[in-house]
This record gives C-alpha cells, sequence and structure tokens, in this order.
C-alpha cells in the first residue's frame, strides 16, 4: 500500500475508530487474487467485542462507498481485533498485557520469558519465573532494551487472585 493511500485510510478512518473509544492499530492492503484486502486491526483497554467490530465495518463500509480511497478495485473489508500473540510495539500494547506472560527478544542479544507486573513511561516491572522450583525473580526492563516482544499464550494459566493457599 502506498504512502499516500495508507495516510487517507488512516485519516478518514481514524475519526471513525476514535469515535467509538477504540485504538487504531494498522491498517493494512493486500492483493488476493483480482481483488485486495482491507484488513483494519482495532483495539481498546478494555478489548473489542464482536459486535464493536460488527458496527464499526458497517459504518467504515459506508464511509468507503462515500469517498475514493479506495479506488475502482474490488476488495473485501476486514475488521478485526488484535490476534492473542500480537506484536507489543507500543507502550498501550504493554499496559494491556499487564499479568499476562511475554516473550522479549532483546537488544543485547538473547531473549526473556517473563510476567509484565507494570508499565510506566521507561519501562516494565517484570517477574521472571523461578527454574526447577526456585522462586520467581523481580527485573527491571526498559523498552529501549526491546527489539521485539510478543505475548506468550498460556494453556494452563491460573487465573487472578488463585493462588493456592497455604494453611498455618
Amino acid at each position: 500500500m502506498s504512502t499516500t493511500q495508507s495516510e487517507r485510510l488512516r485519516g478518514l478512518l481514524e475519526p471513525l475508530v476514535s469515535a467509538r473509544d477504540l485504538d487504531l492499530e494498522e491498517v493494512e492492503v493486500t492483493p488476493a487474487g483480482k481483488r485486495r484486502v482491507l484488513r483494519i486491526v482495532v483495539d481498546s483497554d478494555e478489548g473489542v467485542q464482536l459486535d464493536a467490530c460488527a458496527e464499526l465495518s458497517r459504518a467504515i463500509s459506508q464511509s468507503l462507498d462515500e469517498s475514493d480511497a479506495m479506488g475502482q478495485t474490488p476488495y473485501v473489508l476486514e475488521v478485526t481485533s488484535p490476534g492473542a500473540e500480537r506484536p507489543l510495539t507500543e507502550q498501550r500494547h504493554y499496559r494491556r498485557a499487564i499479568g499476562r506472560l511475554m516473550k522479549a527478544q532483546l537488544v543485547e542479544g538473547g531473549e526473556l520469558i517473563a510476567r509484565i507486573i507494570s508499565v510506566d513511561d521507561e519501562g516494565l516491572d517484570l517477574e521472571v519465573p523461578g527454574v526447577k522450583g526456585r522462586k520467581p525473580t523481580a527485573r527491571r526492563l526498559a523498552f529501549k532494551e526491546i527489539s521485539k516482544a510478543r505475548v506468550e499464550i498460556e494453556f494452563n494459566r491460573k487465573p487472578e487472585g488463585d493462588e493456592s493457599k497455604e494453611e498455618a
């Protein structure tokens, strides 16, 4: 997608997305045979419900029909929320992942798997899981130390506040 088309689409879509208290995370146009796919990814601190995606999709479709932002070539519109393993690239992404396990590739090399405890303007407070029965350790990681990161899927994650209780 050309920069000009991307800017025009963002300019057209941003007010529609913001009016629903959502963040416009991504706008992507990709060829698909004789058509194109316009994929719009939105998110919020509370997540995005299917009904919100459907309503936004209708509003975007109407707006696109009234403009020439997509030109004359047929396209398929897809409005979605980020996937569970989405990359963490903005501070708000890390904030929304508090309590989740993440895998980070570090600028200095190597990787780190840790649970996000808190986020501020400078970086993250993490809990690094203990190995072989050892207790978890705390670690501070600045955003500038991270080359890329994403949320890790946990299939047997304990619900918040469900720590095993020890009897005295």
